[in-house]
């Protein structure tokens, strides 16, 4: 399988329509001891309670490329400056919550130099730290995260896409 391209309704929230479109980059990052970034994400706010882990990434910006965008979250949340090694396909998801849908694709990146941490978003301080893991470690951690509404919307995202990882990397 090359790629992944797939849909998610978002049956945790109430559907009261959707007001506006995003374009997302995320990023399997791969070190040179072959772990991966994850963020643990921690905090409160209109979602509920959040204690749980995702890829590294964010919202393309206006006139910015899906693999500029990608790039530049990476250097920003975790800090490294990367390469991107594969694309590995999009999907398109609902927080009914925010009345927002989004369009995220995913690549698998490699660290090239380290550089600072500069969290720039509001979202980004709900990252507690970051966890370099192993892939086998990837793949059993969405399964055991937190049982809360986002939670389960962002392992039904992440999962197909980090099993894809594990198969490559193996």
């Amino acid at each position: 399988m090359d790629t992944l391209n797939f849909f998610l309704h978002d049956n945790e929230f109430p559907n009261n329509g959707y007001t506006h479109k995003r374009q997302v980059a995320r990023a399997f990052v791969i070190n040179e001891e072959n772990e991966i970034a994850i963020l643990h994400i921690k905090g409160d706010d209109m979602f509920g309670h959040r204690d749980y882990y995702e890829t590294s990434g964010g919202g393309v910006d206006a006139g910015e490329t899906k693999e500029e965008a990608v790039l530049r979250e990476l250097d920003e949340e975790i800090g490294f400056q990367c390469e991107i090694i594969k694309y590995l396909g999009c999907v398109y998801d609902e927080y009914n919550l925010i009345n927002r849908q989004n369009e995220n694709h995913y690549f698998l990146c490699k660290t090239i130099n380290k550089t600072h941490i500069h969290h720039v978003s509001e979202g980004d301080s709900l990252i507690s730290e970051i966890c370099w893991i192993k892939p086998l470690e990837l793949l059993n951690l969405y399964p055991k995260m937190q049982d809360t509404p986002i939670a389960r919307l962002v392992a039904k995202r992440e999962y197909p896409f980090a099993k894809l990882v594990f198969d490559i990397l193996k």
